[in-house]
């Protein structure tokens, strides 16, 4: 035995033994204690299940049957299994009978149209006005001609404003 495993207890050694059967040699320390409490937890549940099936028969103590009926319980509650393959060939055959329906849409997956989706593309753009050239032209002799680098806001107001304009428009299919 590897070291440490004196100290165990016998049902820890059990599950190491039965571990190390099935083949696995890597695991970590606390593997052993979950599958403690799942086998402690387990069998706590079965014989709850065989003292009630005893008392419902009238039975001063458990016995063998009672075990072995409250594990068939488990069992059937835990477990299901499937259906034979006959009824699952039976079941495929009856539902292939009815053909696929024929596809409307071309390769891909179909999209629902632009109208109806979320996703739809909407830009808004600021576009400055355009100034005149005469504009222009008075804004390049202003500058020349030695103006006050601080106007006053008197002389701010002469100059043409440039607010932007808001357009909105949608993005149209490019043809292919």
């Amino acid at each position: 035995m590897a070291e440490g495993d004196e100290d165990l207890p016998r049902d820890a050694k059990i599950v190491k033994s039965l571990l190390k059967s099935m083949g696995v040699e890597d695991y970590e320390p606390r593997v052993i204690h979950q599958f403690l409490e799942l086998w402690y937890r387990y069998v706590v549940d079965v014989l709850t299940d065989a003292q009630v099936y005893s008392e419902h028969a009238g039975k001063p103590a458990i016995d063998c049957d009672d075990v072995k009926l409250a594990i068939q319980s488990k069992v059937n509650s835990s477990f299901s299994q499937p259906p034979p393959r006959e009824v699952l060939l039976e079941l495929a055959r009856n539902r292939n009978k009815a053909p696929l329906p024929k596809s409307i849409a071309g390769p891909g997956i179909p999209l629902p149209p632009e109208q109806d989706t979320l996703i739809k593309p909407n830009y808004q753009l600021a576009i400055p006005n355009k100034q005149s050239s005469q504009a222009v032209e008075e804004m390049d002799e202003d500058e020349e001609g030695g103006v006050d680098p601080n106007p006053s806001q008197e002389q701010k107001t002469d100059m043409p404003q440039h607010t932007p304009q808001r357009v909105a428009f949608s993005l149209a299919k490019r043809p292919k």
